[in-house]
């Protein structure tokens, strides 16, 4: 099973910035006014080679060593449900992908799928400042110009909901960044 991941953030506020097709009028998007709490939701996203179907699941945080695990060890529990035995992992080198700890996580993973079954890791680096080459780059800046709400800020609840239906995904439960 070939995926490639990445995370990007969903931002609740409108987004002057955000190019799109309105018909006679431009759209207009409302100027950014921060306030209390958070602007933007981090959300970890698999595409799929096989289907094209995309894996989401959204964090409470940010993402780090310990939430990539927990993304990476839900992916496997999927696959192996699936009878996928090997999951071939294309992602670029955010410091939360390429740290001691995830890679230890990886390995020790492999060493206990080899023992009980399972679906193990292989992972495939992209090359440093070539976002062009994971494929799920196009598939996030699509998302962001459908779910975009020119009129006002979204709701955490909103983003996912509305994130989730374009997609065609079914929701999580978020990940959690635990206390260090």
């Amino acid at each position: 099973m070939l995926g490639f991941q990445d995370e990007t953030w969903w931002t609740r506020l409108a987004q002057p910035e955000v190019h799109a097709w309105a018909g006679d009028e431009p759209l207009r998007l409302l100027p950014n006014e921060r306030g209390g709490g958070k602007e933007a939701l981090a959300c970890y996203g698999l595409l799929r080679a096989d289907t094209g179907a995309m894996l989401l699941r959204f964090v409470e945080g940010r993402p780090v060593s310990q939430v990539t695990e927990d993304y990476l060890g839900w992916l496997c529990q999927r696959f192996a449900a699936q009878g996928k035995r090997v999951f071939v992992l294309a992602w670029d080198n955010a410091a939360w992908h390429v740290s001691r700890r995830v890679r230890r996580w990886i390995g020790a993973h492999n060493q206990r799928v080899k023992r009980q079954g399972g679906c193990k890791i292989r992972v495939c680096g992209l090359p440093v400042k070539a976002p062009w080459l994971n494929p799920i780059e196009p598939k996030w800046l699509h998302g962001k110009r459908a779910i975009v709400e020119p009129d006002r800020k979204l709701t955490a609840t909103e983003i996912r909901q509305r994130v989730h239906e374009h997609y065609h995904c079914e929701p999580q439960e978020p990940l959690t960044q635990n206390a260090a």
